[in-house]
């Protein structure tokens, strides 16, 4: 363990003592507390943003044009009913109402998880995220899944080969796959992999072949679904392996440095020792906190994947949710994420403490 090399250094970092379930509790809670009224400046900017952009959605609703044919080409009579017409749909779901009672409202009923209902269909919004979630859910665990699994064995292989062509070889990768767009990508994927002008390798949408059915052999089920989902998730996960690798790497490099890595070695402990027992556990320290980061990126990401591919998921929902202006829609996913993102934050420091025992919760007074 860290601890039983470096008591020193241990004993300074934490004012003594290791961290204690009392005061790891006490922090829990405090940060609870504090999503509160972090959640609620969150859903306020994003309310107003969404609000605030141009675009009528009554207009919209209303079939497109309409308000402008109401200005141009029909009668003052048929433009009088056209403009009731769109203040009674404003009307109907509080839209012409002050962006601050607006907001209340909506904060109200979020309050009772009750997203309202859909501008453009009129369904409960919460059906409709319940109905794509699972999917976003399965594209984005395992995108992270295989970020994690690639990075940090390309990661511990950069760091403990530095400066060999192999290590030169990831490290150039890395960086080419970093700067790659990832909507680009995708739409050479599906030109050249998909189906398109060459290959077809792998399917260019959905989730299941046309013909699926639940009266398919399990295992048959199973290669198809992992067919469809094999490139999105590759393609959503290349950017985050190829940046978490470097930070892996350097992170490794750093921690090898240390003097009492140079002490373990001195005991005569093997390199595979060494590495594993001491420095792994150190440099993944950075790591997991980008992990709150990641989470989000993700769900940005999947927006594009699910829509290149036509995967119905939230991401996908959204894209449609923004070009229909459809609020109630487009503010639950944000409230959705923005809840994900501040959990993932929280996750992120408290498995910083299983990661590293040498973080204390308390005060260092304490």
């Amino acid at each position: 363990m860290v601890g039983a090399v470096l008591p020193a250094e241990v004993r300074h970092q934490t004012g003594g003592k290791l961290s204690k379930p009392g005061s790891m509790a006490a922090y829990l809670l405090q940060r609870l507390l504090l999503l509160i009224p972090t959640f609620i400046g969150i859903t306020l900017i994003c309310f107003l943003v969404v609000r605030l952009a141009p675009g009528d959605p009554a207009e919209l609703m209303a079939g497109g044009g309409l308000k402008g044919a109401a200005g141009a080409g029909l009668s003052l009579q048929k433009r009088s009913v056209v403009e009731q017409a769109l203040a009674e749909w404003r009307a109907l779901y509080g839209l012409d109402k002050p962006l601050h009672v607006q907001y209340l409202v909506w904060l109200k009923n979020l309050s009772r998880l009750d997203f309202g209902n859909s501008f453009k269909d009129r369904r409960p919004v919460w059906e409709k995220i319940r109905e794509r979630l699972p999917v976003t859910i399965k594209l984005n665990f395992f995108s992270i899944l295989l970020v994690y699994l690639v990075a940090i064995p390309l990661g511990i292989y950069s760091a403990t080969h530095a400066n060999t062509l192999g290590d030169q070889i990831t490290t150039v990768a890395a960086f080419v796959l970093f700067a790659v767009p990832l909507v680009w990508a995708a739409t050479m994927a599906i030109v050249f992999i998909c189906g398109g002008d060459f290959l077809y390798i792998f399917p260019p949408g959905g989730l299941t072949s046309i013909d699926y059915g639940p009266e398919w052999p399990l295992w048959e089920r199973i290669e198809d679904q992992t067919w469809h989902l094999f490139l999105p998730v590759v393609l959503l996960s290349y950017a985050g392996f190829a940046g978490l690798s470097r930070y892996m790497r350097s992170s490794m490099l750093e921690v090898l440095r240390q003097d009492y890595v140079q002490v373990a070695r001195a005991k005569g402990l093997s390199e595979r020792v060494v590495i594993l027992k001491h420095v792994l556990r150190n440099s993944l320290i950075p790591q997991v906190t980008i992990l709150a980061e990641i989470l989000p990126g993700l769900i940005g990401g999947s927006v594009i994947i699910e829509t290149v591919f036509s995967i119905p998921g939230l991401g996908q929902l959204g894209f449609e949710a923004v070009l229909a202006r459809d609020y109630p829609i487009v503010l639950a996913l944000l409230t959705v994420t923005a809840l994900l993102t501040l959990v993932g934050i929280l996750l992120s420091d408290i498995l910083l403490a299983v990661v590293d025992p040498r973080i204390a919760f308390g005060r260092r007074g304490e």
